[in-house]
């Protein structure tokens, strides 16, 4: 059983929150969201709101509270073999209750169908929003490049 390491960011100005499944290796080693350097989670986010893409954990967390974005994970805990999310099993889901008590989230995109699927599955009953499934921006999903990608992510500025 493995959990999550990393804390949510977001502060009272947030407005969307984007969750992704579970972090990868290379995100649990780096202690941050999309570490591994193939997820174009940066790279997507970045060119949606027309800025450079932000190098380090500082720059990344300062990029998504100057945007309103909180960022956190459907997954708290679970068996996961490497960072394949179809090897997830016992799974035992985050607390949404202190980012949607804190700020006034207005949408919840999650990043790809496997965070889609848990969040369905086990917070949309609890939190009463219902989600929007983005393509996950990992490197696994090869059919979307990143062109795709940025125009499917861009209605997050909306």
């Amino acid at each position: 059983m493995i959990t999550h390491p990393i804390p949510p960011i977001y502060d009272q100005d947030s407005k969307i929150l984007i969750l992704g499944s579970f972090p990868s290796v290379k995100s649990r080693e780096a202690c941050f969201f999309y570490g591994h350097p193939q997820n174009r989670f940066w790279k997507v986010t970045a060119a949606v709101f027309g800025e450079d893409v932000p190098q380090t954990i500082a720059e990344k967390k300062a990029f998504l509270l100057r945007n309103h974005i909180a960022v956190w994970d459907v997954i708290h805990s679970c068996d996961i073999t490497g960072s394949s999310d179809t090897s997830i099993r016992n799974v035992t889901v985050n607390d949404l209750t202190p980012i949607l008590s804190a700020a006034d989230i207005r949408t919840i995109y999650v990043n790809g169908k496997t965070a889609f699927r848990y969040y369905e599955k086990y917070m949309r009953g609890a939190t009463g929003h219902p989600a929007v499934c983005l393509p996950s921006t990992s490197p696994a999903n090869a059919a979307w490049n990143l062109e795709k990608l940025v125009n499917e992510w861009g209605q997050i500025v909306t």
